[in-house]
């Protein structure tokens, strides 16, 4: 089978494209999966790029989407012929008993799905939603969930409350669409006139320019005649925590997933302390809450926003083109 392997140290021109053995069959408890799609998250890129360190060899990406081909001894969940996506964690089934290390996680603690074939436990896939194409599917397993559990699982969205999104990433676009699916009102900031049009276009009430208003945070609650946003997705990590804070409504709720501006730096914690918010850590969930995720897309007109698609082979463009921030939704990998 065709994959893809990380030569260490790392860095997008140690991506080599490789010929691997086929997996085994699968034994009990196990299926097989013909790949078909992945798409790139930032934490992708910081193992391809080199920032995270892995393994020699390793095959990269955390997200992948296809079809069942064979199944072991004792699976009764997924027939062959049935289209899956992965999971993130694969061992965090359910439960409050959180995995807080990526030891396990796919194209970093273990190798990934930038390859044809694999055989895992059946545990670590879900059904992919009815009608999704393979790339569709493949943008469930990271940004997603993570967008589902911050509103969801964490947030408790309601109809009528207020979410504002940062940018036009994948979680951010995402959280736009379900919580606009879910009848929230929609706060969203860019610097692009182009991608604020689109985000009006997917839902958003309000869209804030971030360049011409740096102090945005004012501006949201501004947006929201003074009360703030309910739920705040927060992507950006130190550079726009203080600003999401100032945005957020008394007793509101941060959902702090990203650190794209840094891994460290002030909080105004009297303004979070005095707001009563509450600022909780969250990366992606686990196998049941990407469950109850697909069950609910089976039911809401939401489709998944493809930027671009690559094959596997040119997976370094790909990660080239995340680099740029050009895009607006999911860069995903189609093979």
């Amino acid at each position: 089978m065709k994959a893809i392997q990380l030569a260490a140290p790392g860095g997008l021109d140690r991506l080599q494209l490789v010929d691997l053995p086929a997996p085994a069959a699968p034994g009990a408890g196990e299926i097989q999966v013909r790949l078909h799609a992945s798409s790139l998250n930032y934490h992708d890129l910081a193992i391809a790029a080199g920032r995270s360190a892995t393994a020699d060899g390793r095959i990269p990406m955390a997200d992948g989407a296809g079809v069942v081909t064979a199944v072991g001894e004792g699976v009764t969940e997924f027939a062959v012929g049935d289209a899956v996506v992965s999971c993130f964690f694969p061992l965090w089934l359910s439960g409050k008993q959180v995995p807080s290390t990526f030891t396990t996680v796919p194209g970093d603690g273990i190798d990934g799905f930038a390859r044809e074939q694999v055989t895992m436990a059946a545990t670590a896939f879900t059904h992919a939603p009815k009608g999704y194409t393979h790339e569709e599917a493949a943008t469930l397993t990271t940004a997603g969930l993570t967008a589902w559990r911050a509103l969801v699982v964490d947030g408790r969205i309601e109809a009528g409350q207020t979410v504002l999104v940062l940018g036009t990433g994948g979680v951010s676009i995402f959280a736009l669409q379900l919580a606009h699916a879910m009848g929230a009102k929609v706060i969203a900031t860019t610097s692009s006139a182009a991608k604020a049009e689109r985000l009006r276009a997917l839902g958003a009430d309000t869209v804030i320019n971030y360049r011409d208003q740096p102090e945005w945070g004012d501006a949201v609650l501004q947006a929201t005649g003074g009360h703030g946003a309910d739920i705040v997705v927060e992507v950006g990590g130190p550079g726009t925590l203080p600003q999401s804070i100032r945005a957020c409504a008394p007793g509101g709720h941060i959902a702090l997933i990203g650190v794209l501006t840094g891994f460290a730096g002030d909080v105004p914690t009297v303004e979070l302390m005095r707001k009563q918010q509450t600022l909780k850590g969250l990366i992606v969930g686990s196998r049941e809450q990407q469950q109850d995720l697909v069950r609910a897309l089976d039911q809401l007109p939401l489709r998944p926003v493809i930027d671009s698609s690559y094959p596997l082979e040119k997976i370094a463009d790909a990660f080239a083109h995340q680099i740029s921030a050009q895009h607006f939704g999911k860069i995903c990998l189609s093979w």
